[in-house]
Order: C-alpha cells, then structure tokens, then sequence
C-alpha cells in the first residue's frame, strides 16, 4: 500500500471518529464539540485535496447509475458540510464569537441540526461503497472470513435497526426534533454504541445498494453495445 493511501485511509478513519464523537454534542461538552467541528472540515478539506483528481474528472464521461448515485452523495455530503461549518461558527459560544456574525439562532440551529444527522447517514453511505474493498481484501485470503465478515456486518445493521428507532433518528431527519436531547445518566460508551451501529446500518446499505447499482450500470452498458 502507498503512502498517498495510508494517509488517504487515516484521513477517512479519522473523520468517522470525529463524526461518531459529534454527535454526543453536550455529553462531549460544547468547547470540545467545536473544537472537533473544526477538525472534521479540515479533515473533509484534506479528504478533497487527496482525492483531486476524481473532482477534476467529475463533468468527464459518461455517467453510470452507479458513477451518478456517488456522485450525488459527494455533492450532497459538501453541501452538508458546508450547511454545518457556517451554521456552527453562527452557533459557536467559544471559537468563533470574535466573528461578527452571529445571529438566526432557530434557523442556525436548525440547519446545524439537519446537517448532523443527515451527513451521519450520506457518510456513512458513502463508506459502504468502500465496503467492498474490505471484502475483497478477506475474499483473497479466506472465503470463510468473508462469510464470517458478512453474517457480523448483518448483525450490526440489524442492532443498527433498532438504535436508529430508539434514538429518533427518523425525526431528526426529517427536522420534527428541533433539540438534540441526551441522557446525562447513561454510559457515553452505549450512547457510541448506539450510534456506531447506526452508521453500521447504513455502511451496510451502502454497500449493497453500491452492488446493485454496479450490476445495473453493467447491463446498461451491455445493453448499449
């Protein structure tokens, strides 16, 4: 493995904590909370100055189901990102109250809020795409753990099911919570729990969903020769 996909494999691990560790919010305290923001964008920066060259090829040729589906959910992630950078900095209480511009409180709040849960689910989307490199790496030294890496990949979107009712995931998703609420009392290794199967859960569907697009892209093309 280069250099350029160890730093490029660091960078996505690194925004997948950094994702994971905001949406505790208050149990992480606010200062923290901003401090991490502020790393994930510059971390979501980086991620696109390594990967330049598929931005640079992205008006170039033609488009599969599958190149467009990836292709939206990086346009949506940015505008996301974009949404939760300037809505933080409107929000901030600690980093950003030098900047002239805070204000819109409800509708800050709001935007903040969106952009939270739906970049929770649009990354993690994303991440399932990558899923089956993972696969393939196994696939060449076991079938066996394949199989096993399978059935737990299953299992955790099935927990993931179940977090993401308990959590209200749904609601804030569709802005129907316009307050993060927390327990306070609970152990934040469930409260990460909880949330890491929610991610799980959509790698998940990525992954298959990125499958089933191939396949589909694959007879498209068939279909057009």
């Amino acid at each position: 493995m280069g250099r350029k996909q160890t730093i490029k494999m660091a960078v996505d691990a690194l925004m997948t904590v950094a994702l994971l560790l905001l949406m505790a919010y208050e149990l992480i305290g606010q200062t923290t909370h901003e401090v991490i923001g502020t790393a994930m964008f510059l971390l979501f920066v980086l991620h696109h100055a390594l990967n330049r060259s598929w931005s640079r090829n992205v008006l170039k040729g033609r488009y599969t189901l599958y190149r467009a589906y990836q292709t939206a959910l990086v346009v949506l992630i940015l505008v996301g990102m974009l949404c939760q950078a300037i809505s933080g900095m409107l929000l901030s209480r600690h980093l950003y109250t030098f900047l002239p511009i805070q204000g819109h409180a409800h509708l800050a709040r709001t935007l903040h809020m969106l952009g939270a849960y739906w970049n929770l689910v649009l990354m993690s989307l994303h991440l399932g795409l990558h899923w089956s490199m993972a696969l393939a790496h196994f696939r060449k030294t076991s079938k066996g753990k394949t199989a096993i890496l399978r059935a737990a990949g299953a299992a955790v979107a099935l927990f993931g099911v179940t977090a993401f009712l308990r959590r209200e995931v749904g609601a804030y998703l569709l802005g129907q919570i316009q307050f993060a609420f927390f327990d306070f009392e609970e152990p934040l290794a469930l409260f990460f729990l909880d949330y890491l199967a929610i991610m799980g859960l959509f790698v998940w569907v990525g992954h298959y969903l990125g499958l089933l697009l191939r396949k589909l892209s694959q007879s498209q093309r068939g279909g057009q020769k």
